[in-house]
């Protein structure tokens, strides 16, 4: 399977396809998200995917079926990637001592829909790629960032006890 050409039509099986391969992408990164307990996991961000994908593979099969509508495709690829905040926008939570919760979730919602529409324009390694490069940065990232908290706080521990900590920053 490669990428839709303007001389190509997706058959059944090619949709089939590129929605299932969407929504097992999708579901991988909201694996990840459900294994480390957060808002959204697994079932909103492989229907995030599949959506994404939907909307594009409906969009590329409009009009005459020997010349695909690929100017209607990309605006539906703007539609997707613009409505998508609302929906990462829901898992986003402010607390009152000012922090902010749900920003990865967020945005890996908005991945989520990019790789469905990766997957939708049969761009298999470029959706493939991306997964990966989404789960390193989950995986790592949070280990990465949590070295960074127990280094950080430790120096605030000890300034704490010197009395020099700066009570806004906690």
């Amino acid at each position: 399977m490669t990428s839709l050409a303007p001389d190509d039509v997706l058959s059944w099986t090619e949709v089939m396809i590129r929605l299932l391969a969407a929504t097992a992408i999708g579901g991988a990164i909201g694996l990840n998200r459900e294994l480390t307990r957060k808002p959204a996991g697994l079932r909103t961000h492989a229907l995030v995917a599949l959506g994404a994908a939907l909307a594009t593979v409906s969009a590329l099969q409009l009009g005459d079926p020997a010349a695909p509508h690929t100017d209607a495709a990309a605006r539906v690829i703007q539609g997707i990637i613009a409505g998508i905040g609302f929906i990462g926008g829901g898992v986003i939570l402010h607390t009152d001592n000012r922090n902010v919760m749900g920003l990865t979730t967020a945005a890996t919602i908005w991945v989520a829909a990019a790789l469905g529409i990766s997957c939708a324009v049969g761009q298999w390694r470029v959706a493939g790629a991306a997964v990966l490069l989404a789960l390193v940065v989950l995986v790592v990232g949070r280990e990465i960032e949590g070295a960074l908290h127990r280094i950080k706080g430790e120096k605030d521990a000890g300034n704490r006890e010197r009395g020099t900590g700066n009570s806004a920053s906690r």
